[in-house]
Parts: structure tokens; C-alpha cells; sequence
């Protein structure tokens, strides 16, 4: 059999909330081409109507309640550019995230996508089609959902050979070098969710897969908490404009949330280290020099302190731009422009990922359309414990062996790794039982993206799925026996079926 063609072979990965793309192999491994957000768009009118009723919630970052009539097409769904067009220009459009769940939750709906992204964004011709595709999922779909993709994809998509594999999977292929094992722990935080999937000697261990619902979005919701107590933020937002209303409540946790995500992508937010974050809060009580005024009076030293504070006054009258700078170096402080203002941030910003490790604040920043949550709320560090201790006792010492922290916050902080290290210390019994010594895990160790993946080095750890898919397709689509991939041979003798035994997924 005929290996597949590096340059026509397709890597599609697809995440909760995001799909990325990208059109041929190369022996330096390229960063996505194509990414756009794993959603779809239809024209309310198109809706399917109950007893006069239209049944769909409003648009969200989920995917959308409603039932959708079976008469709705493919080319009915707005995707990409036509849907943030429409969006934009105020039609009315209900959304729905159909990979939300970590499932596929439209059929239609995601084919939508899919064929938006090869024959609108690489280009590809179906009548012409000489590409294969590798597909990464989330976890836990069935065989039948297999059968289904893979029939999707050789009769609407005419592909020339095709495979599956596991997210988590790939995000830890992508991390392994030759002085880490084939066991690790995969900690992905989305917008929404968190999803942890410990790795045993390269093979997902499915029964201790967890997920917590915090993310992103969690994030940018307690930071723009965070920001309403900074006067600059506040005076540039409330500040009148000509000609336009004033921002309503919405509008201003909007705007704040915005500012938080600008932060974020900028690269102006670090990962606090575990009780950094009390600390920061007394130095900030005393970041003006509180004066014990008390202790003063009874040691008659007004008079003292009032002329030393008047030449410190003076001083700094005479030298404005250096105090400024100084200041600035000291309190850590940046100046950002935003809504056409400068607008001066401090050390709040570096708490931007606290609703990840403490789910006290998780809560005091929840969204309305997520007060009736009914997932457990676990910090991100109990929930990866209990994860590996879901796990078989003695490959718990291999798994810890490498904590490997990616997904789409990740992109812009570096140290995630290490912070959720140092919180899962306290939780595990590190050589605590003599008895078990040989099994009981020794340290946790750190997995990162190596720096010798050129295109990936100043990319953060978010692309890690989509590396971990090109590394395996480019061992998968070169394999001469066409076993890790069903061809269209194999399809035509032996159908959908065929997935479940040539596909990396689930050898």
C-alpha cells in the first residue's frame, strides 16, 4: 500500500470550544494555518417550533438547548466569518458549540465545521481529494460515534484516508523527550472547563478521566472583579461620552472582562505562587506607608514626622518622573491604553488565575447563567489527586512523573506548570508508608513543550494537541501497511468499522 503524501496530509484538532487546521507535514512541524472557534450560527426563523414556542435558549458559550428542526442543512449554519458578520450586523442568531460537552452533540452541526475549514479555509476540491486527515477528539467517544466520523468524513468529505486520535494523548506526545517516560498526567484548562486525563505507559486511562467545570472564562471573571477597585480602570470606564449612554451594569462587566483578556494576551499576568496572594493583599494595605499615628502622639513626635513629610513631599514635587518610575518598578505597575486611555494596573493582574486553585473565589465571581452548576466545584490540584488516585497503585508513581498543564490559559503565563506542582505537593502521600516505598511516588515532575520545536518555543503550551496530532500523523500517514489509518480501500471492503482497528485511537 501507498504511503499518504506529507504535503497533502490534512492535522484537524478539535477542542471544546476551537478547531485548528493545518494543510501538509514538514520536517519542521508548522503551528496551525487555520483556527477558528468551534461554533455555528442559525438564523432563529430556521428554528423548530413547539405549540407555538420557539425552544432554544439564547446564545452562550455552551451549546444551545433548543431543538433543531431535521429539515435544517449544513449550508444553513453560519460559520466563521459569515457567522461574526451576521452577529455583528445584529441579526438575530441563536449559537450552539457543538463539541461543548466533549462530545458530539450535532452531527450536522459539525460537519458544518469541519467543511468550513477544508474546502473554505485549505482550499481543498472534494471531487480532487488527495488529502487524508488525522482528527483529534476529545475522549471518550463511542465505537458507534467512531463508525459515524468515519464514514462522515470518506462519503460527504471524499478524504483519502483517515484516522482518530485522543486529545490528551496528543498534548502528551507533544511533551515527550527522551529523559521523560511514556506515563504523565494531562491537566488541559479550556474556556469552561478543565479536563484531566492521567497517561499510563502511552495509553489514556479512561476510568480516572475528571473534569471540573473552571476555565478562561473564570478567570477574566474574577479579575474583572479584581479591576473594578482601581480608580484609573473605573474613571476611564464611567467617564461620559459624548454622544452615547452610559454603560449599564452588563456593559461594564463586559468591558471589564475585555481589559482582563487584553491583559492576559499581552503577557502582563505571571501565576501567583500558593500564599503569594495574602501576602500581596497586606502589602497593598501598607503600599501607601500607613502611619501607627497613636504611637507618634505619645512620643510627641508630631511636629517630626509632619516636617519629614513635608520635604518628602517636596522632594517628589522635584522629581516627578523619577518617583513615577520608581514607584512603577516597586509596585510592579504597568500603564496599558484602553478605550483610547492610558489606564495604570498593579500586582491585581497576577491574580487572574486564582479561580483555578481556590474555589472560594470561583464562586464569588460566577456568572449568572452559571449559579445552577450541579458539577462537584474542586480546585484544579484536588481534582488532578483524585484523578491519579483513580488510577492502579503502582503506576501512580510513574503518572506523577509528568504533570503536563496546557490548554488555551496556558498560552500567555508561563510557570502554570509549576504552580499546580507545588499545590499538589501538600495533597500527596510522598514516602509516607515504608511499607509501600518502592510504589509511592517521590517528587511530581514538570512536562513543557521541548525548545527544539522551533515554531512552538515563544507559543506557550496551548498548541499542544495540535503539535501532538502532527507528530503522530506524520508517523501514521508514513506507516507502508496503512495500519494506524483506514485508506479508502479499507473503507470500500470493509466499511466504517474499519476505524476500530486502523486508527491510533484505538489500537
Amino acid at each position: 500500500m501507498m504511503s499518504i503524501r506529507e504535503s497533502s496530509v490534512v492535522v484537524l484538532d478539535t477542542s471544546r470550544t476551537s478547531i485548528r487546521a493545518v494543510l501538509g507535514l514538514h520536517d519542521l512541524l508548522r503551528t496551525p494555518s487555520v483556527e477558528v472557534q468551534a461554533r455555528v450560527g442559525l438564523p432563529r426563523s430556521l428554528l423548530h417550533e413547539v405549540n407555538g414556542d420557539t425552544h432554544s435558549s439564547p446564545s452562550t458559550s455552551k451549546a444551545a438547548n433548543g431543538a433543531v428542526s431535521p429539515n435544517v442543512r449544513v449550508t444553513d449554519y453560519l460559520v466563521g466569518t459569515q457567522l461574526q458578520d451576521a452577529l455583528a450586523a445584529g441579526q438575530d442568531i441563536v449559537e450552539y458549540w457543538p463539541f461543548a460537552e466533549a462530545d458530539i452533540r450535532d452531527w450536522t452541526q459539525a460537519e458544518a465545521l469541519w467543511k468550513h475549514i477544508l474546502f473554505n479555509q485549505l482550499h481543498l476540491r472534494r471531487t480532487q481529494m488527495e488529502s487524508a486527515v488525522l482528527l483529534s477528539l476529545p475522549p471518550g467517544l463511542s465505537r458507534d460515534a467512531y463508525e459515524r466520523l468515519c464514514q462522515l468524513f470518506f462519503e460527504r468529505f471524499n478524504v483519502a484516508g483517515f484516522g482518530i486520535l485522543e486529545r490528551p494523548v496528543a498534548q502528551f506526545f507533544s511533551a515527550v523527550n527522551a529523559n521523560s517516560g511514556l506515563s504523565g498526567v494531562v491537566v488541559d484548562m479550556d474556556r469552561e472547563w478543565t479536563d484531566i486525563a492521567p497517561i499510563y505507559d502511552g495509553f489514556l486511562v479512561n476510568t480516572a478521566r475528571m473534569s471540573v467545570r473552571v476555565g478562561m472564562e473564570d478567570c477574566k471573571r474574577y479579575l474583572a472583579g479584581l479591576l473594578r477597585g482601581n480608580q484609573s480602570i473605573m474613571t476611564a470606564l464611567l467617564e461620559p461620552v459624548e454622544g452615547e449612554n452610559p454603560l449599564d451594569e452588563d456593559a461594564q462587566q463586559a468591558a471589564l472582562e475585555g481589559l482582563a483578556h487584553q491583559l492576559w494576551s499581552e503577557g502582563h499576568v505571571k501565576v501567583l505562587a500558593e500564599g503569594e496572594a495574602a501576602a500581596q493583599d497586606a502589602e497593598d494595605l501598607n503600599a501607601d506607608g500607613d502611619i501607627n499615628i497613636a504611637a507618634i502622639v505619645v512620643a510627641g513626635k508630631e511636629k517630626a514626622v509632619i516636617e519629614k513629610g513635608m520635604k518628602n513631599k517636596a522632594a517628589r514635587a522635584n522629581a516627578v518622573e523619577q518617583a513615577r518610575a520608581k514607584e512603577i518598578e516597586a509596585r510592579d505597575l504597568i500603564e496599558v491604553q484602553w478605550r483610547g486611555k492610558t489606564v495604570t494596573i498593579g500586582k491585581e493582574r497576577h491574580r487572574f488565575c486564582e479561580p483555578l486553585f481556590d474555589v472560594g473565589v470561583r464562586e464569588s465571581a460566577k456568572g449568572k447563567e452559571r449559579e445552577k452548576d450541579v458539577v462537584q466545584s474542586l480546585s484544579v490540584q484536588a481534582a488532578v489527586a483524585e484523578a491519579v488516585a483513580r488510577t492502579d497503585f503502582d503506576q501512580r508513581q510513574y503518572i506523577w512523573q509528568g504533570l503536563f498543564v496546557t490548554g488555551e490559559v496556558t498560552n500567555h503565563i508561563k510557570g502554570l506548570g509549576a504552580a499546580l506542582q507545588t499545590r499538589l505537593t501538600s495533597l500527596l502521600p510522598l514516602n509516607v508508608d515504608p511499607q509501600h516505598n518502592e510504589v509511592q511516588p517521590r517528587a511530581i515532575r514538570t512536562l513543557r513543550i521541548p525548545d527544539y520545536f522551533a515554531e512552538y518555543r515563544d507559543k506557550g503550551d496551548g498548541l499542544a494537541s495540535f503539535l501532538g496530532t502532527s507528530i503522530v500523523a506524520k508517523i501514521t500517514f508514513s506507516e507502508t501497511a496503512g495500519k494506524n489509518f483506514v485508506s479508502k480501500g479499507d473503507y470500500v471492503s470493509m466499511g466504517p468499522r474499519a476505524v476500530l482497528g486502523m486508527s491510533p485511537a484505538l489500537l
